[in-house]
């Protein structure tokens, strides 16, 4: 972290200048009760600031106040702020807001209680805080709970019409402040991000740029993929149900403490939030209103992103579509981790996402759009990682040299989630064992996706060579002459005969005869036309390597499908690539991040390359 600097407002002596030292290793680097071992404990109100010194949870350098007003909606619902002002802030002073409007600032913890003895603001982005030096470069931080979470009243409404107007109402409270200069910026990772795309949909004045840290891009798709359940159909709504009805710390705001307590007198509530994750289908109003990337057609609020396109949480889906969509400045940092800030570190001390100056970029961007300074250093509108670990800089993403359809052909197989592919091949029940989690929300999800078991992809394939139908079916690409990148979102279509479920994957198959899965998506299917979205993708296959495209039943991952036992008639396939040509990269600053390797070790399996029935670049040119 670099030295404090002096504040830019500061006028007077009240304001002193600290030298921290020390490198911050991961989002939780100051956090947490072990962080404030004093025994101050003063509790602010809106007229009642109070200081680091005088209560050891406020950031130093800084005031914390509460404050209450209510949702855009006129649903009564009362929404609650902690408010961080630069401590010294001389009077009738105006500063620019950071605003961070989410479900996981609750003062005793942000998803479960953390041991806190007395309250205080939560200290969910003091990494960011600390790492911009954000009161002495002169910003307040602001943080607001969500209807029905921390001092928050109201029913929880997961992405939906009540949370909008509570984003809504966020924006235009900070942006009326007497301390603000009406200029808002939004920032947040995962859930609190979400509420940044909202933000930008809202398309309000005051909301002047947004960092959005791995989001989810249309909420559907965190629950279930093309009408199959995902399985956290159950456990996105439990965990949430807990995170609202945390007990809060009784030294707390007596309004607050009153609030939190929402739920015992309104257990509709929960209820109503669980009800709403069980709706299937993806065209109910229920989730049209909740489809971000449709909704941010024709905006223009200067956007900053982030996304891991392997991460196993928050995945990139729907997420071209929102780019596309919008049509403001953009910036962002896409590549091969996971669920990660753009800060974190791993536990030996490497970047997780693999690349420096997170907080200088994102401070960069806020003084462009909420101070009008012109950057003094020129950054990429896209920083971008591939698969080989290399990084390289873009005006936009993806960038798109030829986009082509290649001919995937017919084939069958026998919707039974794998049983007759283990069967056949002595493999394991590809997903024995895999239990739904309980919980499972944007900001922790569990690892369930398994790795195929060994023998599984190769074995059927030999059963697919030898005429038999199993539970899959396999096509093969012509080696590639040149290295060539597929980017932004593949897309299958095809003609089915039969009910049931399909998966589609894409492999990454070297000479050697071993294969990178490096995409995926699942489907409900029916007799008739379908087309799929595979998740976005920035996958550079090298020279003499084969694509290959596997079709059939849901043998992997985490899905809570349900196999018809039909068998599948599939006719007429096509793939959708954006193609890339890597020989022109651009090269930018940036180390493999360290996920990737993890990520490569589970997912390769033996899978020698078969007869070829298409060719990914025909002519051998983009």
């Amino acid at each position: 972290m670099r030295a404090r600097r002096t504040a830019r407002w500061a006028t007077s002596a009240l304001v002193t200048t600290l030298a921290l030292t020390g490198v911050l290793a991961g989002s939780a680097a100051a956090s947490g009760p072990a962080a404030t071992q004093g025994l101050t404990r003063s509790v602010a109100t809106a007229t009642g600031p109070v200081t680091h010194e005088e209560n050891d949870r406020v950031p130093e350098g800084s005031l914390w106040t509460q404050h209450y007003f209510p949702s855009s909606d006129r649903s009564g619902t009362e929404l609650h702020a902690d408010v961080l002002l630069p401590e010294g802030l001389p009077k009738r002073a105006k500063v620019p807001v950071i605003l961070s409007v989410g479900p996981y600032f609750g003062h005793s913890g942000q998803s479960g209680l953390e041991g806190w003895t007395h309250t205080g603001p939560s200290d969910r982005f003091r990494d960011f805080i600390e790492g911009t030096d954000l009161f002495d470069e002169g910003y307040a931080f602001v943080m607001v709970d969500l209807r029905g979470f921390g001092g928050s009243t109201g029913c929880l409404d997961w992405g939906g019409p009540g949370e909008q107007a509570d984003v809504k109402a966020a924006i235009d409270w900070a942006a009326r402040q007497p301390w603000s200069t009406g200029a808002v910026g939004l920032y947040g990772k995962s859930y609190d991000a979400v509420t940044g795309l909202i933000g930008n949909n809202l398309d309000q004045r005051a909301l002047k740029a947004v960092v959005a840290q791995e989001p989810v891009w249309d909420m559907y798709q965190y629950i279930y993929s093309n009408g199959v359940p995902r399985p956290n159909v159950t456990g996105t709504a439990n965990a949430y149900n807990s995170i609202a009805t945390l007990g809060q710390l009784p030294d707390d705001d007596p309004r607050y403490v009153a609030n939190s307590r929402y739920e015992e007198t309104h257990p509709e509530c929960l209820t109503q939030n669980a009800a709403g994750y069980r709706i299937a289908d993806q065209d109910d109003e229920f989730w049209t209103s909740r489809d971000l990337a449709k909704a941010a057609r024709g905006t223009d609020t200067p956007l900053f992103v982030t996304q891991g396109f392997i991460e196993n949480n928050t995945k990139p889906e729907e997420m071209q579509e929102y780019l596309d969509n919008h049509r403001g400045p953009e910036r962002g940092w896409v590549g091969q981790w996971e669920h990660v800030r753009g800060g974190d570190r791993t536990s030996d001390g490497r970047l997780s996402m693999g690349r420096e100056g997170w907080y200088d970029e994102t401070l960069s961007f806020y003084d462009q759009y909420l101070k009008g300074i012109r950057p003094a250093v020129r950054h990429p509108a896209y920083s971008v990682e591939d698969n080989t670990g290399a990084w390289r800089a873009q005006k936009t993403w993806p960038v798109v040299e030829r986009a082509v359809t290649v001919p995937l052909g017919s084939g069958s197989y026998i919707d039974d989630g794998g049983l007759s592919a283990s069967a056949a091949t002595s493999a394991p029940a590809p997903r024995q064992g895999v239990e739904p989690s309980g919980e499972w929300h944007m900001e922790n999800a569990p690892t369930t996706d398994r790795a195929a078991p060994r023998g599984l992809a190769e074995g059927q394939a030999l059963l697919q060579e030898a005429g038999a139908v199993t539970s899959s079916f396999f096509v093969w690409s012509e080696p590639l002459r040149k290295a060539v990148r597929i980017t932004g979102t593949p897309r299958v279509s095809l003609t089915a005969e039969g009910e049931g479920n399909v998966m589609l994957k894409l492999y990454d198959v070297a000479p050697d005869g071993t294969a990178v899965m490096f995409d995926e998506q699942v489907s409900l299917l029916t007799t008739g036309r379908l087309t799929v979205d595979l998740k976005a993708t920035d996958w550079t296959l090298a020279a003499g390597h084969v694509l290959a495209v596997e079709v059939g039943s849901i043998q992997t991952g985490s899905w809570r499908d349900t196999p018809s036992g039909e068998t599948i008639e599939v006719k007429g396939a096509r793939l959708g690539l954006a193609l890339d040509d890597p020989s022109d990269d651009i090269a930018t600053g940036g180390a493999r991040s360290p996920y990737l390797d993890t990520y490569l070790r589970q997912y390769t399996v033996d899978l020698p390359a078969g007869p070829a029935t298409f060719t990914v670049l025909a002519g051998g040119r983009l």
